[in-house]
């Protein structure tokens, strides 16, 4: 059996073409979800098809960054797989993990994919520090008042309540509270 997995970074954007893929690979199944591929543990439909895929079923995508953006989770992603007797295949890439070949070429994506990522974040922080140093960056805008915080604390209440009040966590009350006494 082949279990379709198909991904968007938004919801703004269209599966369609990628189920469409999918069903015409002959999945049975697909799974879909429009979240950012960052963090492999916030995609819920992604990890119900690894914890339910059985020995000899693939798991198919499109293209591996629909499945992850780092080599690591996507390491994570395939270690599962063959745990559990499963592989991978990719309609648009010659992925079948079933073959050395696959496995291989496979890998080699893995790597290409964490690299730019990284190049993306690089080019990102390039531009921060261009528009900082050009008076055009702030960083976003704070969102926890700290004097407040600090008010507080000085009138007695405890962290415990500031953050169930303020709905903030505790570790930033400690934080705030930390660097008022230096």
């Amino acid at each position: 059996m082949k279990i379709g997995y198909a991904r968007t970074s938004t919801i703004g954007q269209n599966l369609d073409s990628q189920v469409e893929a999918l069903e015409k690979a002959g999945c049975t199944i697909v799974r879909k979800e429009q979240l950012s591929g960052t963090k492999l543990n916030n995609r819920r439909e992604l990890l119900t098809i690894l914890d339910f895929i059985r020995e000899g079923e693939t798991l198919v995508v499109t293209r591996i960054d629909r499945l992850a953006r780092s080599l690591a989770d996507l390491q994570v992603i395939v270690n599962r797989l063959k745990e559990k007797g499963a592989n991978l295949m990719a309609t648009e890439q010659p992925v079948d993990t079933s073959t050395a070949a696959g496995k291989a070429f496979f890998d080699m994506l893995g790597v290409f994919a964490e690299f730019e990522t990284s190049l993306r974040r690089e080019r990102q922080a390039e531009g921060i520090a261009v528009a900082k140093k050009a008076g055009k960056y702030r960083g976003r805008k704070a969102t926890i008042d700290r004097a407040e915080v600090r008010r507080r604390l000085a009138a007695g209440d405890g962290p415990t309540r500031i953050s169930r009040e303020m709905g903030i966590s505790r570790a930033a009350i400690y934080k705030i509270k930390q660097t008022s006494k230096g």
